[in-house]
């Protein structure tokens, strides 16, 4: 596994690296709690796209193929100007010493952790920048919301992902929103018939449409709504719950529930300090995938986490 091929010592390249980015991500995460779905929705999104290289960050460049930001699953992405005001103090303080990949992860992980005023779980180092981004990738690489369960174990497992680390990462939806247009075809053209999905709790269906619909009844696709029911800024067990009561979001959640297995999982994770061990040692795995470390070819540590050295 790629894990293996990392440092797998708690120690740092630069260090005040660490401390140096929990400061600032801290301080973003105080100011906008909605910064910390946003940040890990980043780190996810670059993990499952040619591994954890932070090859999500760079930018396209005029006259050439379109970056993995280009996609069209990456488009309602934000947070990188975070990753940017990061990157840069530590250039100031250690040039080219610490890679936009490992500052991505560290931002992903502390962001996440703020309300608990503890790392939830380790970060390795030793991991260092892609030079390669892709658009095409990306739309083929990431997993759907309309994905079914047997597209997401294959998706998952292609990474190293067994079902278990597929239902605990699944349950990062306990924070953020999602904008209306992105599930509306389970509210109102399920089969194409003006219908709702069966598998949606009728009483969350209704407030669903009530949530999306503008001051004439109609589809709002801009609109946004929390992910998770029981509250969209706090980091627990709350979308376990929420989905064994037919109130998962997305088809994608709706679909841990046409496995047996994935049932289980999700029945045991309603137990917070549970479903927290699993997610920090899932993030682990997920952090891991196809990690670049120092002398691999097509990596570098950038000195801008937007452009290729």
């Amino acid at each position: 596994m790629a894990k293996s091929r990392l440092s797998l010592e708690i120690r740092f390249l630069f260090p005040l690296a660490e401390e140096i980015v929990r400061e600032i991500v801290a301080k973003k995460v105080e100011a906008n709690p909605s910064l910390a779905p946003k940040l890990l929705r980043v780190h996810y999104h670059d993990c499952f796209v040619r591994g954890c290289d932070a090859s999500l960050l760079l930018d396209s460049v005029a006259g050439k193929t379109a970056s993995e930001k280009e996609a069209r699953p990456n488009l309602s992405l934000s947070g990188f100007e975070i990753i940017d005001e990061i990157k840069s103090r530590l250039e100031k303080q250690c040039p080219r010493t610490v890679s936009c990949a490992y500052i991505l992860t560290l931002a992903a992980r502390d962001a996440v952790s703020y309300q608990f005023g503890r790392p939830l779980w380790n970060v390795f180092t030793g991991r260092v920048d892609g030079r390669v981004s892709l658009a095409t990738e990306a739309a083929r690489d990431l997993p759907s919301a309309g994905a079914n369960f047997t597209s997401l174990q294959k998706l998952f497992a292609e990474s190293d992902l067994d079902v278990i680390d597929l239902v605990a990462l699944s349950g990062a939806h306990t924070i953020g929103t999602a904008r209306c247009g992105v599930f509306s075809r389970r509210l109102l053209n399920f089969t194409g018939k003006e219908d709702t999905d069966p598998s949606l709790n009728p009483s969350y269906a209704s407030l669903l449409k009530s949530q999306c619909s503008d001051k004439s009844q109609r589809l709002n696709s801009s609109a946004v709504v929390g992910m998770d029911p029981t509250g969209s800024l706090t980091f627990d067990a709350g979308y376990f719950v929420s989905l064994l009561q037919h109130k998962g979001l997305f088809t994608s959640d709706a679909a841990l529930l046409t496995d047996p297995s994935a049932t289980s999982i999700a029945s045991v994770f309603r137990d917070s300090n549970t479903f927290l061990a699993q997610f920090g040692q899932s993030m682990i795995k997920m952090s891991s995938i196809k990690v670049l470390i120092l002398g691999d070819e097509g990596g570098e540590i950038r000195r801008n986490c937007r452009v290729v050295n």
